[in-house]
């Protein structure tokens, strides 16, 4: 089973496209800066794309959108 569910991530970002984009552009942070808002061993996900889920299911990272 995956980890964060996409269920709880849904409630905390409105739309999958929007979920996928702001996972994405993280993960690329983290690969390119190697700065992480947690510890190593507070990350269940060893890949950035998951960590970045976990961030953004932890509250870590917001959703800013423009109305």
């Amino acid at each position: 089973m995956l980890y964060p569910s996409i269920d709880k991530l849904l409630n905390i970002v409105d739309s999958k496209y929007m979920l996928v984009h702001v996972a994405s552009k993280r993960s690329k942070q983290m690969l390119e800066k190697k700065h992480f808002q947690m510890r190593e061993n507070e990350y269940i996900n060893k890949k950035e794309i998951g960590r970045a889920l976990e961030e953004v299911e932890k509250g870590l990272v917001t959703v800013k959108t423009k109305e």
